[in-house]
C-alpha cells in the first residue's frame, strides 16, 4: 500500500502542477494549435523546468514542504449562506479555497475551478489531500449560473464536484471550457457545456465571458499531455449594466507577455484572482507557477484596480510551507512599492463585497 500510495502521489503532483464567437472556418489554425494539441504561446517546448524525479528526489532528501508555523490551523469563516442566497445588487468574492471562488456580478453567480473533494487526485484514497476544511458545500451555495474551468488538472477540473453541480436544484450551471473538455464533460454526464478557444467569448445575460491565454499545459493522465486547452476568463459585464464590473480568473499560469496582451484588449480590470503559491522550487515550476512577485507584476500589467490572491493554503502541492505565500505577497508589494490594500488574500469563506 505504501508504494501505491508512492505511485499515486506522484503522478497526482504531475498533474496538479450565450452565443460563441469563433474564427471563420476558412482561416488557418491559430499558432497555438499543433498536430498533437496546443502550445504556450512564449514558451517552447516542454513547460517543465527540470526534471521530475529530481524535484520529487530533493523534497524526500530534505523533507519538503515543512509544515507551517500554524500546524494548519488556519481560520476559516462561515459565509453568510442566506445573503449569497438572496444578493442580486452586489458585487461579491467568496473565497471558498484554492482556485475556487463565487463571484457575484450583475445577479449572475460564477463559480471557477470548482474542487469541494477532500482530494486533488484521481482516487478518492490518496493524493494530495486538503488541509483546510471547505467553509460550504455544493448544496449550500446559492444557484450557479456559470461555471469557469480553467483546464483539466485534478486541483482545477474535479469530477465530483462538477457532477454536483450538474444535478443542482434548478438546473445545471453553464459549464465553460477550453477546447478539448467537452467531450470529458459529457463523458461525465454533463451536456450544458460550451468549448472556447483563446480569446472567443461566451454571453449570458448580464456578462460576456472571454477565454484568454495563459502559460501553462494539460493532462489529466501520463500520456495525454498538451492534448486539451488551458487558459484565464476574463469576465465583464455586458452594455446594459448600471454598474460596469470586470474580473479576471488566472487559474494556473506561469508569468509570460500573454497579460501585457490581454491588456491591450481589456484596458480596465476591476479586480484579479491571481495564484500566489504552488511555486518552489523555482527551477521547476517558474515556468508553470507564478510566485507572489511575479502575481505582482501581472497586477500591475493587467492594471488591475484591486488583485486578491487566490491558489494558496488548501493543498499541500509544492515545497513552500503553507502558510508563506501571504507573508511572500506582502513584501514583493512593498518592493515593487504597491499600496497594500490592492492586492491581499482572504480567509477560506471569506466574503468581500465592493
Amino acid at each position: 500500500m505504501r508504494a501505491l500510495e508512492r505511485l499515486v502521489t506522484l503522478a497526482t503532483a504531475l498533474l496538479c502542477m450565450g452565443c460563441v464567437v469563433a474564427e471563420p472556418a476558412s482561416a488557418p489554425p491559430p499558432s497555438h494549435h499543433t498536430k498533437d494539441g496546443y502550445q504556450n504561446n512564449y514558451l517552447e517546448g516542454a513547460i517543465s523546468g527540470g526534471s521530475f524525479f529530481k524535484w520529487q528526489w530533493e523534497r524526500i532528501t530534505q523533507g519538503l514542504p515543512k509544515p507551517p508555523a500554524n500546524n494548519y490551523q488556519f481560520p476559516v469563516d462561515s459565509p453568510d449562506l442566506p445573503w449569497l442566497a438572496q444578493n442580486q445588487r452586489v458585487t461579491s468574492a467568496t473565497w471558498i479555497g484554492h482556485a475556487t471562488v463565487l463571484m457575484q456580478v450583475n445577479g449572475v453567480n460564477v463559480l471557477t475551478d470548482p474542487i469541494f473533494s477532500e482530494r486533488a487526485s484521481p482516487v478518492s484514497f490518496y493524493g494530495p489531500k486538503r488541509k483546510v476544511r471547505v467553509p460550504m458545500t455544493v448544496a449550500q451555495l446559492p444557484h450557479v449560473d456559470v461555471v469557469l474551468i480553467s483546464h483539466n488538472h485534478y486541483d482545477h477540473l474535479d469530477k465530483p464536484s462538477v457532477q454536483q453541480l450538474n444535478k443542482q436544484a434548478g438546473g445545471p450551471p453553464l459549464f465553460l471550457v477550453p477546447l478539448g473538455l467537452k467531450a470529458w464533460m459529457a463523458d461525465a454526464g454533463i451536456t450544458n457545456v460550451r468549448e472556447l478557444d483563446w480569446w472567443q467569448h461566451a454571453s449570458v445575460p448580464g456578462l460576456d465571458l472571454h477565454l484568454v491565454p495563459v502559460q501553462h499545459w494539460s493532462a489529466r493522465t501520463l500520456t495525454d499531455r498538451f492534448e486539451t486547452l488551458w487558459g484565464g476568463w476574463m469576465v465583464r459585464t455586458d452594455a446594459a449594466a448600471t454598474k460596469p464590473f470586470s474580473f479576471f480568473f488566472a487559474g494556473d499560469t506561469g508569468y509570460s507577455a500573454d497579460f501585457t496582451d490581454i491588456a491591450k484588449r481589456f484596458p480596465q480590470t476591476d479586480l484579479a484572482l491571481l495564484p500566489i503559491g504552488a511555486y518552489a522550487p523555482r527551477w521547476f515550476m517558474a515556468p508553470q507557477h507564478i510566485n507572489p512577485t511575479e502575481a505582482v507584476r501581472i497586477h500591475r500589467d493587467l492594471r488591475a484596480k484591486r488583485s486578491i490572491g487566490i491558489h494558496w493554503g488548501t493543498f499541500e502541492l509544492t515545497d513552500e510551507p503553507l502558510d508563506e505565500p501571504p507573508k511572500a505577497l506582502i513584501q514583493a508589494l512593498k518592493d515593487a512599492a504597491v499600496p497594500a490594500g490592492e492586492f491581499g488574500v482572504l480567509r477560506h469563506g471569506e466574503t468581500v463585497k465592493f
